[in-house]
């Protein structure tokens, strides 16, 4: 039997490129956060140095033990790479901060006790967080997100303007606009492999630019000519580890959010790569990150997480061998014992490393904002857990000396924005859905526009519960019967994950049904109105009559070729903000899936479509949000 393409093995030269290829992407995401840390922390040159080789050292190790696999249980077996989390930086900084005694060194074995601490949760709590998931929808993993790239801006924004004395302001600003500008316009005008690689483009450009102005201190050009040419970390180089309750705590919220980030890596990778993710998938790939996250404690690193931009790159080379991830892993490993790489890497002029971690802060922002979108924000409940974590996390990071008003003990809650705000949207996520009775308030209207409470809907009979919500499905129930078999729902968004589970769960002559019930792409953008209305009821299919004949013609031959491929028809969800030319170049792009591929994401699209009509529902059920809408329209 030939072996799958994730477990073959490419030719010594072709791996030997390919995994320099996957460093090369990883490098600047890699050093940025021990490079952020030590700024952050005040932490000399030497030991920037030390952390840096540290963590490529642990980076290494830990792709290894993800790609490759220790046992059946710990790595998960995919060609992904591991490297340290950016949501560990601000709660380590000020874990670090509420810790320190004397010189900034001081700080870090408090630090890594709680790295070691979160990284034994991790490795023990993998198969028991499906259980958890549920405390960490969209809007709480999106609000953690938003804070923590709006707070990390701070520190750009310290980074931009420079520190180093004797030097003009206008020359730091030049470093870190010409930084931010290069990783803009390399994005903008290269593809492929180049744009994965900006920021580092961007960080080398601007180190030799103010290498040329004279613009790097004495001190980190003696460190570099000081540094030794071979040397690996000696384990807890720092001391033993301090363990201090609110940084042990700290930490498993950031553990917990990267188990999150994790899960949706590897079910990604596995859906480039063609091979089916299962729960002992996601487990394993934990239990590796809890595992990689424990050694970095003990080895000056940090907690580890897979690598998004290398899942990337997996889908843009189409080269699928989990060991090219495994080769990366020993190129790592042979850098983490070269203290001079890490000592070029530590000579980044503050205003170079300003420019292009505002650029990453402010894109973890966004990513923040695309997970928070998939929540309903129609309900009232989740627009307030992710303003009020907003507006607390923003109020520290303006206001520092907040934390003065509060005892010793509970100053590190209020001594970073994203631990503040990571809090609070946790506990509002708990206090909104999951304390005390959430049955009581309206969940839909049913087929005659009457308000229906959760009780009700809990207690419906099976054809009762299809008849009341047969509107979010075209002619196959069955999606509504698996749905009503997973009661209670304690609100909307129960009800709206009970049939996202149904639609994925049914057999494939179910699905493939599924997808034939809907009306073709090409169908419904060239319908009228009315008839528009009368095939789709998602709010998006009026909101395109700008299509052109041409596009028209182009969307006509994308859906046969489409069919032509797959079998079903090209169905789509069409948001109102959608346009045609947008429309065509993402169908374009899912003509290039495998059928197993196309199929999840076909539906994926059936499932929007209901979860959109689901909304309606909830409007139609809301007596005020119906009043202003009337209001607003005039209708």
């Amino acid at each position: 039997m030939a072996r799958h393409p994730v477990d073959q093995v490419p030719s010594a030269p072709k791996l030997a490129i390919l995994s320099v290829q996957h460093v090369l992407a990883f490098y600047a995401g890699a050093v940025i956060v021990p490079l952020l840390i030590a700024q952050g922390l005040g932490l000399s040159t030497a030991t920037t140095i030390h952390l840096v080789n540290a963590d490529l050292l642990t980076c290494g190790i830990a792709t290894i033990l993800q790609s490759a696999g220790l046992t059946r249980f710990i790595g998960v077996r995919l060609p992904i790479i591991q490297g340290v989390t950016t949501t560990a930086v601000a709660p380590i900084i000020a874990i670090g901060a509420a810790a320190r005694t004397g010189e900034p060194e001081s700080s870090l074995p408090a630090v890594y006790g709680a790295v070691i601490v979160s990284g034994l949760f991790t490795f023990l709590a993998a198969p028991y967080f499906a259980r958890l998931l549920r405390f960490f929808p969209p809007v709480v993993t999106g609000t953690v997100l938003l804070v923590m790239g709006t707070s990390l801006l701070a520190i750009s924004a310290d980074d931009f303007v420079g520190h180093a004395a004797g030097r003009p302001a206008a020359a730091d600003l030049g470093l870190a606009f010409g930084t931010l500008a290069a990783i803009v316009l390399i994005q903008r005008l290269f593809t492929g492999f180049l744009a994965t690689i900006a920021v580092l483009v961007g960080l080398v450009g601007g180190t030799l630019a103010a290498l040329a102005a004279g613009g790097l201190s004495a001190e980190k050009v003696d460190a570099f000519h000081g540094a030794a040419a071979f040397d690996v970390t000696t384990p807890l180089h720092f001391g033993a580890p301090r363990f201090t309750l609110l940084g042990c705590a700290s930490m498993i919220v950031v553990m917990l959010i990267t188990m999150v980030e994790t899960t949706g890596d590897v079910f990604a990778t596995g859906e480039i790569v063609g091979r089916r993710i299962d729960g002992r998938d996601v487990a394993a790939a934990i239990r590796a990150d809890g595992a990689s996250t424990l050694l970095g404690g003990v080895m000056n690193s940090f907690p580890y997480t897979c690598f998004a931009q290398n899942v990337g790159l997996v889908g843009i080379t189409r080269v699928r061998s989990r060991w090219v991830a495994t080769g990366a892993g020993a190129v790592m490993v042979a850098l983490g014992t070269l203290p001079k790489a890490g000592a070029v890497v530590a000579t980044i002029p503050p205003p170079v490393l300003g420019g292009a971690s505002l650029v990453m802060f402010a894109t973890v922002s966004w990513v923040g904002l695309q997970t928070i979108a998939r929540a309903d924000m129609r309900d009232n409940r989740n627009a307030i857990i992710v303003a009020a974590s907003l507006g607390l996390a923003m109020l520290v990071t303006f206001k520092p000396d907040l934390a003065k008003a509060f005892p010793e003990w509970a100053r590190i809650l209020f001594g970073s924005g994203m631990t503040t705000g990571a809090i609070a949207a946790i506990l509002l996520n708990v206090l909104f859905f999951h304390v005390g009775r959430q049955t009581g308030s309206r969940m839909a209207a049913d087929a005659g526009g009457r308000s229906l409470t959760a009780d009700e809907v809990n207690g419906m009979d099976e054809d009762a519960f299809v008849s009341a919500f047969r509107g979010l499905v075209n002619t196959q129930t069955w999606p509504l019967r698996r749905a009503w078999a997973q009661r209670p729902f304690a609100d909307a968004s129960r009800l709206r994950g009970a049939f996202q589970a149904a639609v994925f769960s049914g057999t494939r002559e179910q699905r493939l049904a599924l997808l034939s019930d809907y009306p073709d792409i090409a169908e419904l953008l060239r319908a009228d109105e009315p008839t528009a209305q009368r095939i789709s009821k998602d709010i998006g299919s009026l909101a395109l009559d700008s299509a052109t004949p041409r596009q028209l013609e182009r969307l006509d031959r994308l859906s046969a070729d489409y069919r032509e491929k797959f079998g079903w028809p090209l169905v789509a969800y069409l948001s109102p903000v959608d346009t045609p030319e947008r429309i065509i170049e993402n169908c374009g792009r899912r003509l290039c899936h495998t059928p197993e591929q196309e199929e999840l994401v076909a539906l994926s699209e059936v499932v929007d479509i209901a979860g959109d009509r689901l909304g309606i529902l909830l409007a139609e059920a809301n007596p005020a949000r119906t009043a202003w809408k009337s209001k607003l329209t005039g209708e």
